[in-house]
């Protein structure tokens, strides 16, 4: 009888220690990260300067489109004031002129909105690739066993937001590079 009591409750200890065992190893492996690009680009050296080629690449074609209009009416002004004494010909000619400086005009638009929307995306994609390595390594060594990027997320405790150390980290590192 003693036999089976000291057996039982071996085989009771033996089962409370794998579920510890597996308790323990479990509550190590849930350690999970938010990142939150957006913060990172507003808040990081390297976002700060993205910003400001992004700022200067726009003014820049803003003012080009703005010397343009400018340019369309004016002509469109002088025809109006030259509309009375010019024949029909001349006219004619003006006003086919004037709507092909509009569609130059619009045609341009949609260039430029093309081209600054590539220069965003590819420097997009730039600082995305700088950081993924510093998150990677931020994950292994910090052992966390997922890192999501926070637009996907609903909700996260600020506690799990990691944001901020990767901004310290690439600031560091280019200060470094600097």
């Amino acid at each position: 009888m003693q036999k089976k009591t000291l057996l039982i409750t071996l085989l009771i200890a033996l089962g409370f220690i794998f579920i510890n065992l597996n308790l323990a190893h479990s509550a190590d492996v849930a350690k999970i990260g938010v990142f939150d690009f957006q913060k990172f680009f507003e808040k990081s050296e390297v976002g700060k300067a993205a910003q400001v080629e992004l700022s200067k690449a726009g003014k820049k074609m803003e003012e080009d489109l703005k010397a343009k209009g400018r340019e369309i009416e004016d002509l469109k002004k002088r025809l109006e004031r030259e509309a009375m004494v010019m024949d029909k010909a001349m006219r004619e000619e003006n006003e086919r002129e004037y709507r092909i400086k509009i569609n130059d005009y619009k045609m341009l638009q949609k260039k430029y909105a093309a081209a600054f929307k590539k220069l965003q995306n590819r420097i997009v994609q730039k600082l995305q690739k700088d950081i993924a390595a510093i998150v990677k390594t931020t994950g292994e060594k910090g052992g966390y066993l997922l890192i999501v990027q926070k637009p996907g997320v609903l909700y996260y405790p600020a506690s799990i937001d990691i944001t901020d150390s990767i901004i310290k980290k690439v600031n560091l590192k280019s200060t470094k590079k600097k």
